[in-house]
């Protein structure tokens, strides 16, 4: 196992952990409309992990085919979309202005062929997962 695969099977994990500790633990403090709208955040949440995944894999021949990477952001940007039509929370409305600030800065620099710093995104996706089960 490589250690891109590692980290990416990390992630995924604690990523579905977190979905499951919302899933068992926001019927013991909520009403059932915060519920849904934590399940449906939290789901969106592990998909974009996944994108994020994908687009460090990606970023890593991004010079090489831009189109890849483009891609991948487009399917971030439709993910955020729908967390976004899907909640009126604040904190993850903040989380997710940080997360397309990010990406942003990710398209410019592969628009440019450069290699992008995917650290913002990787920040951005944390604290979007983490308002996500708060």
């Amino acid at each position: 196992m490589t250690p891109r695969q590692a980290r990416s099977d990390r992630h995924r994990f604690a990523a579905v952990t977190t979905l499951a500790a919302v899933a068992f633990l926001a019927p013991l403090t909520v009403g059932c409309d915060a519920v849904d709208k934590a399940l449906d955040c939290g789901r969106l949440a592990v998909e974009i992990s996944n994108d994020v995944d994908d687009l460090q894999d990606a970023a890593t021949g991004a010079a090489l085919d831009p189109t890849e990477a483009d891609t991948v952001l487009d399917a971030l940007a439709k993910d955020i979309d729908k967390i976004g039509d899907r909640t009126d929370d604040t904190d993850v409305g903040k989380a997710l202005d940080h997360l397309r600030k990010a990406l942003d800065n990710v398209q410019a620099s592969v628009d440019s062929g450069d290699r992008p710093d995917l650290t913002p995104v990787k920040d951005a996706t944390g604290e979007l997962s983490k308002v996500c089960t708060s």
